[in-house]
């Protein structure tokens, strides 16, 4: 089975001594995972960086067995954020999240165009935002609707934490959540509001069913925006 496509880097693992296991995140196979020998050396492992955007040569025997990929890096992502420690924890973050919950070989076009719009955001002055709403817009893709559209009728304009009950969890959702709408004025208070929301349900509805650990980078993310 011989294919190539551009993809994103998830994660990455020593394999052997000369070669590394790695998850990409293509538009038009999903998930996949593969072997790339030379992995280790360090022409490769400069650029073999979570986030990165590659592209793969794909080949394997058979397509119920792991195949063997040959990179070439296209765009450079993290590298231009190794003196920015929130926007690396973002970046990190969120490719562990879909390196967790996306099924393997199940393309999802949706996700792809929503991620690589926020990897390309990354360097705005509102990325927490966006990076907020993606992970709402990831939680709908992958099956589960916090239905917030129906506050949107109601007089919330001077709220800003909105206290509700979604399937028999209690929640705090930020008012902006609901509105669709970035805030004029950031404070580490409603950023760490957004962002404990959602793990709650990522958690509540995805992790804890699975018996799958939250992610630590994701929880650390969540941390640089603790009110000092």
């Amino acid at each position: 089975m011989i294919w190539e496509d551009e993809c994103y880097l998830l994660s990455k693992r020593k394999f052997r001594e000369n070669a590394s296991i790695i998850n990409i995140f293509t538009k038009k196979r999903g998930k996949i995972d593969g072997i790339v020998y030379g992995g280790t050396s360090r022409k490769v492992r400069n650029y073999l960086q979570i986030s990165n955007k590659l592209f793969v040569s794909h080949t394997s025997k058979n397509e119920n067995k792991i195949g063997y990929f040959k990179t070439e890096l296209i765009k450079p992502i993290s590298p231009l954020y190794f003196n920015d420690k929130e926007r690396t924890s973002a970046l990190i973050s969120v490719c562990s999240l879909l390196n967790l919950l996306l099924p393997n070989s199940q393309p999802n076009e949706r996700i792809y165009d929503s991620f690589e719009n926020l990897v390309n955001s990354i360097n705005l002055n509102n990325w927490f935002y966006l990076y907020v709403f993606f992970e709402l817009k990831l939680i709908k893709e992958l099956g589960y609707d916090t239905n917030l559209n129906k506050y949107i009728s109601k007089n919330l304009e001077n709220k800003e934490l909105i206290k509700t009950n979604i399937d028999g969890n209690h929640y705090e959702v930020p008012n902006y959540l609901i509105k669709k709408k970035i805030p004029e004025n950031f404070t580490n208070y409603l950023m760490k509001k957004s962002l404990y929301f959602t793990r709650q349900v990522m958690q509540n509805k995805f992790f804890i069913p699975n018996n799958i650990l939250f992610p630590k980078s994701r929880i650390i993310l969540e941390n640089y925006f603790n009110e000092v």
